[in-house]
């Protein structure tokens, strides 16, 4: 398998804190209600005390233990949480990823928030691991896309970083990548015999985006390609040409523009994403990472006399 992530691939940074900070009360709202956790209030007392472990139950990559901390300062737990392994870990089924002492109330109540965040995002990064493993030895790095879901976007991508994937843009306006239907619409408005519009969307964008952005193009045939290369944008995005025509891409690329990137889209699995990287590309996005990622396996193990002192007493 590859190596961990290095520590600033997988950093939770501000741009992630305030990520979690804009849901975190909406995922409190949506499982607390007004009143709270009213099987827990019913059935526990006030001042009984445990301790909780989270363990992995299948193999994977490790994401979102910043988000889980979180949660444990937010139910007053931070005192008994105690993490073990860290974000871009790899797990084995057993495995303790972090134990957390205190009122048996708020375990209970922190319980199913912490593993969602933590079995979405370590999903996310177990993929990508895959991914990123499938093409070790190659040229190509794995990237994500924009197809994420609405409002975790920040969270995502940064579970992609653990699993040794990269990041594509962040949204629409930090970077260009000029896409078939912008081409099309070009097209349509020259009418026949207007300029190419590759290259009126390429010129366009350098003129009006800052010095320095990252400007991208996509297309889906070879003459497509050969028009994007002489209009020399950063990188060139390849849809759906499969191994053999990515391959005439890298070498059409490499004869005519070999500083562009090509980047390899559309439909990779995991079935294809080793012959799409033997083909030369330097990137390949992938959709899946994010908005098919299967969650992984973990759960909160309870133990309630694991603790300091008398299981009732004060607290909670």
């Amino acid at each position: 398998m590859s190596p961990n992530p290095s520590e600033a691939a997988v950093r939770f940074g501000e741009d992630e804190r305030r990520n979690l900070e804009a849901i975190l009360p909406l995922a409190l709202a949506e499982d607390l209600g007004q009143v709270g956790d009213i099987t827990t209030t019913a059935t526990i007392p006030p001042g009984a005390r445990g301790a909780a472990a989270i363990v992995a139950r299948s193999p994977g990559v490790l994401a979102g233990m910043a988000v889980a901390e979180r949660l444990a300062q937010e139910f007053e737990l931070h005192d008994g949480w105690r993490a073990y392994r860290a974000d871009g870990d790899r797990l084995q089924p057993g495995d303790v990823v972090a134990r957390v002492v205190g009122p048996v109330r708020s375990l209970l109540a922190m319980e199913r928030l912490a593993l969602n965040f933590l079995q979405r995002l370590s999903g996310i990064a177990s993929l990508t691991a895959r991914f990123a493993d499938a093409v070790s030895g190659t040229r190509a790095s794995i990237y994500d896309t924009r197809k994420t879901i609405p409002g975790w976007r920040a969270l995502e991508k940064y579970a992609v970083r653990c699993g040794g994937g990269r990041n594509h843009r962040s949204g629409l306006y930090d970077a260009v990548l000029i896409k078939d239907n912008h081409l099309a619409w070009l097209r349509e408005a020259a009418g026949p015999g207007g300029a190419d519009p590759i290259a009126v969307a390429v010129a366009t964008a350098r003129a009006h985006v800052p010095s320095g952005t990252v400007v991208e193009v996509e297309v889906d045939t070879l003459e497509q390609l050969d028009a994007a290369l002489r209009c020399r944008p950063d990188i060139i995005l390849v849809d759906n040409l499969g191994p053999e025509g990515m391959a005439e891409a890298v070498r059409r690329r490499d004869a005519a523009a070999p500083g562009i990137l090509l980047e390899a889209s559309g439909g990779i699995t995991m079935s294809t994403v080793a012959a799409m990287a033997a083909a030369g590309v330097d990137r390949i996005s992938v959709g899946a990472l994010t908005h098919s990622a299967p969650a992984l396996d973990l759960a909160m193990d309870f133990d309630p006399t694991a603790v300091d002192g008398p299981i009732v007493g004060k607290g909670g």
